[in-house]
């Protein structure tokens, strides 16, 4: 079978496309494929891969998953790149709503990339402490689609960002479904540094989109940011916007860049 498909990046979060309105891949086919085109040196290369698949109440419906062949409920750079891509393949108008595992999102392009409407989160009530192979680490755990831990980084460049990501990725206290690990450092005018590992591609990404909302929100409850957050990632910037309420936050927003990258076919 020839695969046609779209690489689109957002912030260096780098993903594969595909229109599977046809319902030409089977739901028992996908993770194969991901693993397979995902793949570094060996195919097209990508941190995820997205089908867009029919709705029939919203503009779409999206198959996301990681490198590694898992689904993943939610990605909000991937969120972006899906919301340019159906626009491209005249999925959806420059608005839209398109249903995810973390439910329905909203997404409005931008000139340079787009700007999307995620779920509410609900703020950690206190930060909590790990044991791991360096020590006590303290952290706050979020959800923001798919859970968080985001830790204050006193020297965000000499983070081993890998190896300690790795441990607290897969610590018992996250098990069994683990989570993504956010390291953030505060910037000068409500501006924030951040480097994510990744649950699924498992290892350090170059930017996170429900990384950024979890590290935004978790600055605004906890560190007296105030909304809009920047967020300042090693493949480029994006904006949160929230509104703080009973311990939850409401209205989010994550602003950013989505681009094609270049189109291409496989055979699978």
């Amino acid at each position: 079978m020839r695969i046609n498909f779209d690489k689109m990046e957002g912030a260096g979060n780098d993903f594969i496309l595909i229109d599977n309105r046809d319902g030409g891949i089977g739901d028992g086919d996908k993770a194969g494929l991901a693993a397979g085109g995902c793949r570094r040196n060996f195919g097209v290369g990508a941190d995820g891969m997205v089908f867009l698949e029919k709705d029939p109440e919203l503009d779409f419906a999206w198959d996301f998953f990681n490198s590694d062949g898992s689904r993943a409920e939610m990605c909000g750079n991937a969120a972006r790149c899906a919301a340019r891509f159906a626009v491209k393949i005249g999925a959806a108008g420059s608005r839209m709503t398109f249903r995810t595992l973390a439910g329905p999102v909203r997404a409005e392009l931008t000139p340079a990339g787009a700007r999307i409407g995620l779920p509410d989160a609900r703020c950690p009530e206190a930060a909590e402490t790990v044991e791991t192979g360096a020590g006590k680490v303290e952290l706050w755990a979020i959800d923001s689609g798919v859970p968080h831990a985001v830790i204050l980084a006193k020297d965000l460049k000499g983070v081993e960002v890998k190896r300690l990501g790795r441990e607290i990725r897969r610590h018992p206290r996250f098990a069994p479904a683990g989570t993504n690990v956010d390291f953030i450092s505060p910037r000068e005018g409500n501006r924030l540094a951040i480097r994510t590992y990744e649950r699924g591609v498992e290892d350090e990404t170059l930017a996170c989109g429900t990384g950024c909302v979890a590290a935004a929100v978790t600055a605004g409850r906890f560190l007296d940011f105030a909304s809009p957050v920047c967020l300042e990632a090693k493949g480029g910037e994006l904006e949160v916007r929230f509104t703080l309420a009973e311990g939850r936050a409401t209205g989010i927003e994550l602003e950013g860049g989505a681009r094609l990258v270049f189109s291409g076919a496989f055979e699978a």
